[in-house]
């Protein structure tokens, strides 16, 4: 069954690899944009997600509300005004809301880094090399975007989404080329 859900698969990928590549290529482009404007990625980026809590917390109260005899309505309601209230305080100050949340993500860089190591060491695995340089990699960067901190805050999430969108776009170029390189090689 598997290598038949693989071919209709990478017979999907062969019929839209043109669109696989020009996405790729779009993704590549969106994410050096993305990277070359950190800063406004960054707001962007913290004024949409404080969008997404603020609408996502409608909903919420909505749900309480509509099951007010649920013995969950309280936590619909205080979980909806919570996500309201922290969409509100994003949108209010975008700069601060990125500070913070940088703050958060050089933590848990820091704590993930930490956790790789302490397994890597501690249980036998085939892959331990390969667990111990994630691990040592996520506390650099870690501690990278924490001594640079507060100023960080305005750079690092555009930076991660560009370099995201970047590496996203070349696994969609691989693919497309790769399946292109089947077809003419005769191999699937």
């Amino acid at each position: 069954m598997t290598p038949l859900v693989l071919s209709s698969g990478i017979d999907e990928v062969r019929k839209h690899s043109t669109w696989f590549l020009v996405i790729g290529i779009a993704l590549v482009i969106l994410g050096m944009i993305a990277i070359g404007y950190a800063v406004e990625m960054t707001i962007v980026s913290v004024l949409f997600l404080g969008w997404l809590l603020i609408i996502g917390g409608v909903f919420e109260v909505i749900h309480g509300f509509s099951r007010r005899q649920w013995s969950g309505f309280f936590i619909n309601l205080l979980a909806g005004v919570l996500y309201a209230v922290a969409g509100v305080v994003m949108i209010a100050n975008p700069a601060l809301a990125a500070v913070s949340l940088t703050l958060l993500i050089a933590i848990i860089l820091i704590v993930a880094g930490l956790f790789r190591l302490v397994v890597a060491f501690s249980t036998p695995l085939h892959h331990r090399g390969w667990l111990i340089l994630n691990g040592v990699i996520s506390i650099l960067l870690g501690v990278m975007i924490w001594r640079s901190w507060p100023v960080s805050g305005l750079w690092v999430i555009g930076m991660f989404i560009g370099i995201d969108m970047i590496f996203d776009g070349w696994t969609e170029i691989m693919l497309a080329l790769s399946v292109r390189r089947l077809a003419a090689s005769g191999a699937g």
